[in-house]
């Protein structure tokens, strides 16, 4: 089979397409025939070894995978071959033609979706699931502002936090991103390259935003502390714009703030069954039509360093993924 394969630590381009051994399912996995592999910002940083997870080249990046399953290993008996489903690959191993992935951590595509869109599907909506549901508890009517809008992660976050019965701000960078945004469901969309978006937000919210999702980091983060709401809640999710910011805590304390942290994958590996859980919710919003995602940018297998490129220079809204015949 092909897979792109990691060899030395560099960029997307540095990449090469290999023919690499089938897997075989070991105890508890199952071999998927992928039909799709969804992008993510953090495949580059693995793939240039600033990444936390650092496995042993050659690797294989790629976290999510939709497909078919074409033979079950030891231990499974929940899935046959031809079941259609959506895998969390955390460990890497997507960007190929099959992979093999624990079955704890593969589900039933909803019905209705295509492969493409379930390979977009997991990563992102599991992140803002818990983000928004788990560590901000939004509850109806409360304003959240959705950084990076346009990405998947912010995607998923605007539509998650409707179906919430939020009131929804989200930023961008572009006018062509703050239309997806209004497209999402956003009520309001602002440009983060304006100077006056913090202002916005006050004038906008009266009091500040009561949640605020932040993927980007950076002076986002910083000048998201001055339009916070009291008792508000910003939730640290990543750090795309490079800088790992800090926060003054005579900020937190003078506006009762709280500083949460999102780190899903680590609650996932330490809360059993909190994934299947998720996937049940987030099927379930699905199957209503309050969730969706949008793939925007789709990809031969062939041509993954290009389309990783173009993740990296912030031209895809939505999600991007890779696909396979």
């Amino acid at each position: 089979m092909k897979a792109w394969q990691v060899h030395q630590y560099g960029s997307p381009e540095e990449m090469t397409l290999d023919e690499v051994r089938k897997p075989s399912p070991g105890e508890g996995e199952v071999l998927i025939r992928n039909h799709g592999a969804g992008l993510n910002f953090f495949d580059i940083l693995q793939a240039q070894g600033k990444y936390q997870a650092k496995p042993s080249f050659p690797f294989t990046i790629g976290a999510e995978v939709a497909g078919t399953v074409e033979a079950a290993g030891p231990g499974v008996d929940h899935f046959s071959p031809g079941d259609r489903v959506l895998c969390l690959t955390l460990g890497g191993g997507g960007y190929a033609e099959y992979t093999a992935g624990k079955a704890k951590k593969t589900f039933p595509i909803p019905e209705g979706m295509g492969f493409e869109e379930a390979a977009a599907f997991p990563v992102v909506y599991q992140t803002s699931f818990f983000a928004v549901e788990n560590r901000a508890r939004l509850r109806q009517n409360e304003w959240l502002l959705v950084h990076a809008g346009a990405s998947g992660v912010g995607m998923a976050a605007i539509q998650i936090g409707k179906a919430f019965g939020a009131r929804i701000i989200a930023t961008a960078g572009s006018e062509e991103k703050l239309n997806f945004c209004r497209e999402l469901g956003a009520d309001h969309a602002i440009n983060y390259r304006d100077e006056t978006w913090v202002d916005q937000v006050k004038q906008i919210t009266g009091k500040g935003a009561d949640v605020i999702y932040d993927p980007v980091g950076g002076d986002v983060f910083d000048l998201s502390t001055r339009c916070i709401a009291p008792d508000g809640r910003l939730l640290v999710v990543g750090f795309a714009s490079g800088r790992i910011p800090s926060v003054a805590a005579n900020r937190v304390l003078l506006k009762n703030i709280f500083v949460v942290g999102v780190f899903w994958g680590r609650h996932a590996d330490e809360n059993r069954g909190y994934l299947s859980e998720t996937h049940e919710a987030l099927t379930k919003l699905y199957t209503e039509g309050k969730i969706n995602p949008v793939v925007t940018a789709k990809s031969p297998l062939g041509e993954a360093p290009a389309a990783l490129r173009a993740l990296a220079d912030r031209k895809v809204a939505g999600k991007a993924v890779l696909t396979m015949p």
